[in-house]
């Protein structure tokens, strides 16, 4: 993590400022779910299917007393995920579960935003809208079709936003620029009434 990206006051840190093992939200997208997040402070975050832990961490930065709760079933992952909050400030307020998504949440302190990452299936998506209290704010990344079709039902049957996200960045082909796509990400975003 370079000395500008440790005082950057808004969402969307440098990719290379976490450490990973390429289980990340890349930059724009986790920009976009942070907005869509909308923290204002002094709330709780669910952060589900963590991978290194960038929405919890880069919520947390946002205010300082934002909390969040990061799930994830690696035990490698849990451990950056630790050592990222570490090196980002707010490691006491990033709590690491273990496990997986389903078998976590029962236990997890309410929240007034949940992020999921990681495996996304029908009933996980239900029940964490059903653990947000009115004005909590949901938001689900999906890149497979499966997930695709799940977010599409929760939008036909709770609204929100659905986006379709796709990002290109330029690096050298020979001796000019061309585009590289990154893996489109469909994303949808609600608040509960």
């Amino acid at each position: 993590m370079d000395a500008r990206s440790s005082r950057q006051l808004s969402a969307g840190l440098p990719d290379d400022a976490f450490a990973t093992d390429g289980l990340l939200t890349k930059r724009v997208l986790r920009a976009y779910a942070l907005a869509m997040l909308a923290p204002v402070g002094d709330e709780v975050l669910w952060d589900l299917g963590a991978g290194t832990g960038s929405i919890g961490i880069e919520w947390c930065r946002l205010h300082p007393g934002n909390t969040a709760v990061a799930v994830e079933r690696d035990p490698e992952r849990r451990v950056r995920i630790e050592l990222n909050a570490a090196a980002h400030g707010v490691g006491g307020r990033v709590r690491v579960v273990p496990g997986r998504i389903r078998d976590a949440l029962e236990d997890l302190p309410d929240p007034r935003a949940v992020f999921v990452g990681g495996g996304i299936s029908a009933d996980v998506l239900s029940r964490c809208w059903e653990a947000l209290p009115s004005g909590g704010r949901l938001v689900a990344h999906s890149v497979t079709a499966d997930s695709d079709v799940v977010l599409l039902d929760a939008y036909r049957h709770r609204g929100g936003e659905l986006v379709r996200i796709g990002v290109e960045n330029a690096g050298p082909i020979g001796r000019y620029v061309g585009f590289t796509p990154l893996r489109t990400v469909a994303a949808w975003a609600a608040t509960k009434e």
